[in-house]
């Protein structure tokens, strides 16, 4: 044999030896389930992709049902985020609440793109379906509004959309009479020496939280200090979080002036004036009054 034939041999055994395993993989993946796919099991996408039941012959409702159940999914993330962070808080464990704020961070900003499709609408196009909606509303999302719950945005009177719903009306009771995230906040820097007075430590969770000096104090305390200690990258994290919630209701105003201008919402709000005094109001409103004291 000549040393080239010889070379020649020695690769063709090399390669059927060194790629004995890259031979055996199948060509494609297992394709053939006794029932539905794996996939099909966990994700239930056909479920999902078979909720979409217009009302109108307009293609453009199809855009604003899906984004709209989209939306709801989100709302269903980021309250299980943040319910992950209010119970790690309640056992100190500052760092996994933090690492699930910072995780609803970048759920809020997804969140945040849904208005993109609707955010073009014009008045013809909207008003092409708006009457398929009928009294329905954003409003009435009991997913957001226990998202508001958590924000300490409190009221009774929300849960009354609910009533013929059982099982989300007592999610909701049950939501409005725990703490709320930011009661969670507060007790726990109690714990670690701030000086949260005993009526914000004791107020009463089902009420709207309103905004208090002294915790201004114990936020301008924090800030005026190490900026990476534990406390401060809490609130940072918090603080992303508002700044993104503000977002949300600003994007949201923006789309609903542009689609109907200031005519009533669906669901017998206010609509565009409702919004507007919705995007004035900060969350965790004494996070950003201290930076002003730093």
């Amino acid at each position: 044999m000549s040393q080239q034939a010889h070379r020649s041999a020695e690769n063709s055994t090399g390669n059927s030896t060194g790629n004995s395993t890259e031979t055996q993989e199948p060509e494609t993946p297992h394709l053939d389930f006794a029932g539905t796919t794996p996939y099909e099991d966990y994700v239930k996408a056909d479920v999902l992709t078979h909720l979409q039941h217009t009302l109108s012959d307009d293609p453009g409702e199809m855009v604003f049902l899906v984004t709209t159940q989209v939306m709801e999914l989100w709302f269903t993330v980021i309250v299980h985020e943040w319910e992950t962070a209010a119970h790690a808080l309640r056992e100190d464990r500052p760092g996994v609440a933090i690492d699930a704020l910072k995780r609803s961070v970048r759920e809020l900003e997804a969140l945040n793109a849904s208005w993109k499709p609707l955010g073009q609408l014009t008045p013809a196009q909207f008003n092409a379906y708006r009457s398929a909606l009928g009294e329905g509303s954003g409003f009435q999302s009991a997913m957001y509004r226990r998202m508001e719950f958590l924000l300490a945005e409190k009221s009774a009177s929300m849960l009354v959309p609910h009533r013929g719903a059982p099982r989300v009306h007592a999610e909701l009771e049950k939501a409005l009479h725990e703490p709320s995230l930011y009661d969670e906040v507060l007790r726990f820097l109690a714990r670690r020496g701030c000086d949260i007075p005993e009526s914000v430590l004791r107020r009463d969770v089902s009420q709207r939280y309103e905004p208090s000096d002294a915790v201004e104090a114990a936020w301008t305390a924090i800030y005026a200090g190490d900026q990476n200690a534990e406390l401060a990258r809490l609130g940072e994290a918090l603080t992303d979080v508002a700044e993104l919630v503000w977002r949300w209701r600003n994007d949201h105003l923006v789309a609903t002036r542009r689609a109907m201008g200031a005519k009533p919402g669906t669901g017998g709000s206010a609509g565009v004036a409702w919004l507007e005094k919705r995007a004035r109001k900060n969350v965790f409103p004494e996070l950003w009054t201290a930076r002003s004291h730093v």
